[in-house]
């Protein structure tokens, strides 16, 4: 199913402590990749399709709303802010009041491609996907037979296996009638509580042609030189 219109939901409130001196006084989506923001990159990888980007902001904020505005390349932009970083989960529902329909929720810092966003804003519910070799490192999805989620596992030791969600989604309003789904600390998961969604609802699962996941310093300096591969 298509839509005209859709909004973009963008979390980047974390502090990314992985990054360690380079995000003390600096928001870690707004690192510089060959000289411009990995925020940049981001906003002009969206389809045609998105008119509005919600931004859910919270350590070095302001550095975000200087950057972009109220406007980006005719794009309208909002902004909400998560003072109590309660994961991805809390995380949207800062932005519920202002999403209208079906939205995609992107994390801040990864590089994705045009192509495949493209691709997942075809359906109503969707998860991109991608083939990892370390499945300890992140969730791993389990799917039926149509390539729909059935479950997600956290960091397993191993698992048969091997598509992580890679920090993109595409979502509708049905969400937020689920009840969030604690991980501990206080945090609550978007992923996670997509899979307790996904025994009412078909979430469709998408394989990624390019991902860059920049969760580290070795990430970002390596981006830089696999940035042609994502700029259509």
């Amino acid at each position: 199913m298509s839509y005209n219109i859709m909004q973009a939901v963008i979390l980047t409130a974390g502090r990314g402590k992985r990054m360690k001196n380079l995000t003390e006084k600096k928001n870690k989506n707004m690192l510089k990749v060959n000289g411009k923001p990995i925020l940049k990159y981001k906003l002009d990888s969206l389809p045609k399709e998105i008119d509005e980007i919600i931004f859910v902001i919270g350590y070095h904020g302001d550095e975000i709303r200087r950057q972009f505005g109220k406007k980006y390349k005719g794009r309208k932009i909002s902004y909400v802010e998560q003072k109590k970083l309660n994961g991805t989960g809390g995380a949207i529902h800062k932005a519920k009041k202002l999403l209208k329909g079906r939205f995609l929720v992107i994390y801040g810092d990864d590089l994705y491609h045009k192509d495949d966003i493209e691709e997942i804003i075809k359906f109503d519910l969707a998860i991109l996907a991608k083939e990892i070799k370390d499945v300890t490192r992140f969730g791993i999805l389990k799917t039926d037979k149509n390539g729909h989620l059935v479950d997600i596992i956290e960091k397993p030791k191993k698992s048969k296996s091997k598509l992580a969600a890679i920090g993109l989604f595409l979502l509708n309003k049905d969400f937020f009638k689920y009840k969030l789904v604690s991980i501990g600390g206080g945090e609550f998961g978007l992923p996670q509580t997509l899979a307790r969604m996904s025994k009412e609802h078909k979430i469709k699962i998408i394989k990624a042609k390019r991902w860059h996941p920049i969760g580290h310093l070795e990430d970002l300096k390596s981006a830089g030189k696999n940035l042609h591969k994502f700029i259509k």
